[in-house]
C-alpha cells in the first residue's frame, strides 16, 4: 500500500472519529450555536498590551471574549494552554479545570485542532512572558470535521495550496499577508485616482465585439437574444466612449478573460486597472503610473513586510524611458542599426535569435518579436519601453515626427511586463483602416487579430478630446511588490484543470 493509500484511510478514520463527536454535540442540542459574540482580536491584543506586564494584567482584570480556530493544544492534568487564531493573529488560551469548571473542562479535552471555538475570560501573562486569556468560558462554536494537515510546505503540496485555498488560509500565515496586502493595494489604487479627480465606471463584461487588446477571447452563448457574446478581453473601447461623452477621467478596476495558456505569469482571469485622461498624452501617463507604483511600493514595505521574501522588488529609483528600437540594440550588441532598418536583414536576425514569423508580417512586428525574445527578460530595473510600431498597435496614436512608430510605451520591472498605455488614437478614419487591418489579419489566421467594431468608429466621428489611456496588471504588481514567483500565488482562487476527486 502506497503513502497516499494509507494517508486516505488515515483521514477517513480521523473524519469518522469527529463526527462521532459532533452526533454526540448534536444530542446535547449544543452543536453549531449562533449567540457568542467575541469583542477583541487577538493581534490587536497582542499590539495593545504588548507593553503590560503580569502584574499590570493582573491588577487590570481585562475581560475579554474572542473567537477563532483552535490550532494548537497542550493538556496537562488540570491545566491546558491552546492556540487561538481569529483574522487578525493568534492568542495564547489559559485553560484550568478549577477556573473553566469540570464539565467544561472535559468537554475542552474533546476538542480537536480546527474547531472554531468561543472563549471568554481575563487577560493574563504566564511564566513564560506569553500574553493569554484565562478562560472562565469555552464553548464549541463549530466542530471541524476535516483534520488540518501537519505538513504544509514544499513543492509536493503547491496544487493542493492552490486547490483548498480555505487551507492554505488557515495554517499559513504569509499566504494571509499576501492577500491582506493585495486588499491594501486595491483600495490604495482606488483612493491614487479618486485624489486626481478620476470617475470609477463599470463597463461590460459580456461583449458583443471583443475589443481593446489581441487576444482569443472566451466565447459564450446569450440564449434570450440568441447570439454568441464574448468575455471581455480588455474594457478599453468602451471607457473611451465614455471619455466621448464628457467624462473626461474614468478609471476601472475590472476582470478581464484571455483564452489563453496557463503559466507562472498568465491566468486566463485576471485583474486589470484602466484609466483614460482626456488632454494628457503617453509621457504623462509614464508620470502617473510611475507615481502611483511608487506610492504602492511604500505602501507594502511600511505596512506589509509580513507578505514579502526575498525577491520583493522596491520601487525607489527613477524609471527609464527607452525606445524599443533603441532597446535592441542596447541589449543585443551583435546586432547593429543596419540589421534592423532593412527588411531582408531584420527578418534574418530575428530568426537567428529564435523568432519564428508569418509571412504577412511587417518591420514593425518582426522588431516587436524579436525585441520579446531578447530584451524583455533583461530588463530587471522598472523601464519604460516605448515607441512600438504601429503595425502591433492598432489603438495608439502614430508620433507626428515619425508614423511609423507609435506614442506608447510598456513598462517592464523583473523582466515581467508590468503595464501598457499610449496616446489615444482619435483619428476616426484612420482607426478605421487599422481594425480593417486587424479583420484581414483574423481572417489569414491571426486568432488574436481585433474585431471591427463599426459603434466604436461612430463613437470616434462624435470627437474623442486627445486622451492618454492605460492599463496596469494588478496581480503582476502585486507579484512584484512581494516577490511572488507565480500569478497564482496572487489570486484566491487560480484557475486549474478539473479534478474528479475532492477527497
Amino acid at each position: 500500500m502506497n503513502d497516499a493509500s494509507t494517508g486516505a484511510e488515515e483521514t477517513h478514520r480521523l473524519i469518522a472519529q469527529r463526527k462521532e463527536k459532533l452526533a454526540g454535540w448534536r444530542d446535547a442540542g449544543e452543536a453549531f450555536p449562533n449567540d457568542f459574540r467575541p469583542d477583541a482580536k487577538a493581534g490587536e491584543l497582542q499590539t495593545w498590551h504588548a507593553a503590560d506586564d503580569a502584574e499590570a494584567l493582573e491588577a487590570s482584570s481585562t475581560e475579554v471574549a474572542v473567537a477563532g480556530r483552535l490550532l494548537a493544544k497542550r493538556v496537562m492534568g488540570k491545566l491546558s494552554f491552546a492556540t487561538l487564531q481569529d483574522a487578525s493573529g493568534q492568542i495564547q488560551l489559559f485553560v484550568q479545570r478549577d477556573l473553566l469548571g469540570e464539565d467544561s473542562y472535559k468537554a475542552f479535552k474533546q476538542l480537536d485542532l480546527g474547531d472554531i471555538v468561543g472563549v471568554r475570560g481575563t487577560l493574563a501573562r504566564t511564566k513564560k512572558g506569553e500574553l493569554s486569556v484565562k478562560a472562565v468560558e469555552l464553548r464549541l462554536l463549530t466542530k471541524s470535521l476535516r483534520p488540518l494537515p501537519e505538513k504544509w510546505h514544499g513543492l509536493s503540496d503547491t496544487e493542493a495550496r492552490y486547490r483548498q485555498r480555505y487551507v492554505d488560509l488557515i495554517i499559513n500565515p504569509q499566504s494571509r499577508a499576501v492577500f491582506k496586502a493585495r486588499s491594501a493595494i486595491l483600495r490604495a489604487t482606488r483612493g491614487f485616482f479618486e485624489e486626481r479627480d478620476f470617475m470609477e465606471v463599470e463597463t461590460p463584461m459580456l461583449q458583443a465585439i471583443p475589443g481593446g487588446a489581441a487576444a482569443r477571447p472566451f466565447v459564450t452563448h446569450y440564449n434570450a437574444l440568441e447570439h454568441d457574446f464574448y468575455l471581455r478581453v480588455a474594457p478599453e473601447l468602451y471607457l473611451k466612449r465614455l471619455v466621448v461623452g464628457g467624462l473626461e477621467r474614468v478609471f476601472e478596476l475590472n476582470r478581464n478573460f484571455r483564452n489563453e495558456g496557463l503559466s507562472t505569469r498568465h491566468n486566463p482571469e485576471f485583474t486589470m486597472l484602466e484609466f483614460y485622461q482626456a488632454y494628457a498624452d503617453y509621457q504623462v501617463l509614464m508620470d502617473e503610473i510611475e507615481a502611483l507604483l511608487r506610492e504602492l511600493s511604500r505602501l507594502v514595505a511600511e505596512r506589509h513586510g509580513e507578505a514579502c521574501n526575498e525577491d520583493a522588488v522596491m520601487l525607489d529609483k527613477p524609471f527609464e524611458r527607452l525606445p524599443m528600437r533603441e532597446a535592441v540594440l542596447r541589449y543585443n550588441p551583435d546586432i547593429t542599426a543596419v540589421d534592423i532598418d532593412d527588411p531582408v536583414r531584420l527578418k534574418t536576425v530575428a530568426e537567428a535569435a529564435g523568432v519564428r514569423g508569418e509571412a504577412s508580417w511587417g518591420m514593425g512586428k518582426w522588431l516587436t518579436e524579436l525585441f520579446e525574445e531578447t530584451v524583455e527578460h533583461q530588463l530587471h530595473e522598472p523601464t519604460f519601453v516605448t515607441d512600438y510600431p504601429a503595425e502591433v498597435s492598432p489603438l495608439a496614436r502614430r508620433r507626428d515626427d515619425d508614423p511609423s512608430v507609435t506614442e506608447r510605451f510598456e513598462l517592464f520591472v523583473a523582466g515581467r511586463e508590468v503595464a501598457n498605455g499610449f496616446s489615444e488614437l482619435n483619428d476616426a478614419e484612420d482607426q478605421a483602416e487599422r481594425f480593417r487591418a486587424q479583420v484581414e489579419a483574423k481572417e489569414a489566421g491571426d486568432d488574436e487579430a481585433m474585431y471591427y467594431d463599426a459603434d466604436y468608429i461612430a463613437a470616434l466621428e462624435y470627437g474623442l478630446p486627445p486622451t492618454g489611456g492605460a492599463g496596469i496588471g494588478i496581480d503582476r504588481v502585486i507579484m512584484m511588490l512581494t516577490g511572488a514567483s507565480a500569478i497564482r500565488d496572487v489570486l484566491l482562487f487560480p484557475q486549474l484543470r478539473p479534478r474528479k476527486d475532492t477527497f
